[in-house]
């Protein structure tokens, strides 16, 4: 059932022109403006957050447009502060909008003596005010238990799936999935069978964190058009390496899709140079300029789903129905 009141729209500093973005979607769809609400969320002169909201909030469902990518402490305190601040001006509901959540690696002890900082941060998430999480691509699914708020957590499978049908029509037939590791299998799994392609997995084995001593591969990838499916791109060396592996074992050419770019460090360069033929990333992590510049890496939008996934929550209308790249083809109309 439509609310009284119109959903608003405030944002952080982490990836503000997502948030525009979205707006400008929301306006779209909406027929009427929808615009960022008037606030500033600026530091003092020590690194502390301040949080002013120069808009009347009382009664009204809010939506915070936050990923919490580097620096991930300082964006996921401004979250917080920002969920402070419109619970305490009596705004009626909070969601939380974080496209990309940081923390997620940690979501158990893989060893003695360590953090499970995923849940730490769920806890501090759902203590603050915030009623309602909107996420994207959590790097472990069984993160949505961890909080004590419903989680929608949508997937970009659906999206790449409109960009490889576009990217590589009329030769779906010699593409092939490859998940770049064992636990990511399922997501590679399901992007597969959404194109009607066949799937190959690179089992590697990791030495320590950042680094990896040994890739095979699993499934025949000899003369295929090698599509690398992952979550996330951070360093960008399992994406390398699994490319080298790929071309080795007589894959043609290789791309790789992965929802968050987070790309650290030496990734651009070792991305550039690397047998990867494109990188597709989304917009989720605000793009470096040298990530923009680069050659080889290609940035789809996630506003369109984003702006969908925010009206039905606003509406109290279904949030699954995104999972579907035929419902998502109208929506991304006009793109592929």
């Amino acid at each position: 059932m439509p609310q009284a009141s119109e959903p608003k729209l405030i944002s952080g500093n982490a990836n503000r022109p997502l948030a525009e973005a979205i707006a400008r979607r929301m306006s779209m769809h909406r027929g009427q403006s929808v615009g960022l609400l008037d606030a500033r969320v600026e530091r003092f002169n020590d690194m502390e957050i301040f949080v002013e909201v120069y808009e009347n909030v009382r009664g009204e469902d809010m939506f915070i447009i936050q990923p919490t990518s580097n620096p991930a402490n300082d964006n996921l305190m401004e979250l917080l502060i920002m969920a402070d601040a419109l619970k305490r001006s009596s705004a009626a509901r909070t969601t939380a909008v974080i496209p990309y959540f940081g923390y997620a690696r940690q979501d158990r002890r893989t060893k003695a003596r360590t953090p499970i900082s995923a849940k730490l941060v769920a806890n501090l998430i759902s203590q603050s005010g915030i009623e309602r999480v909107l996420t994207m691509d959590l790097h472990a699914a069984q993160i949505q238990g961890f909080f004590d708020v419903p989680v929608d957590n949508l997937y970009a499978s659906p999206v790449f799936a409109l960009d490889i049908m576009h990217q590589f029509k009329g030769r779906l037939d010699k593409v092939t999935v490859v998940s770049p590791d064992v636990g990511g299998v399922a997501r590679a799994r399901e992007l597969a069978q959404r194109i009607g392609c066949a799937l190959a997995i690179v089992d590697k084995r990791r030495e320590k964190a950042g680094e990896v001593a040994e890739m095979t591969v699993i499934g025949d990838v000899k003369g295929q058009t090698c599509l690398i499916v992952d979550d996330m791109c951070d360093t960008a060396g399992t994406l390398c390496k699994a490319a080298d592996v790929l071309i080795e074992n007589g894959a043609k050419e290789v791309h790789a899709y992965t929802t968050h770019g987070v790309m650290s460090g030496p990734a651009v360069g070792r991305i550039t140079n690397s047998q990867l033929k494109s990188v597709v990333i989304t917009d989720t992590i605000q793009p470096t300029k040298p990530v923009r510049d680069a050659a080889n890496i290609r940035i789809v939008p996630t506003a369109p789903i984003f702006a969908q996934a925010i009206l039905n929550i606003w509406n109290g209308t279904s949030v699954s129905s995104l999972f579907s790249h035929e419902t998502l083809s109208a929506i991304y109309e006009g793109m592929y």
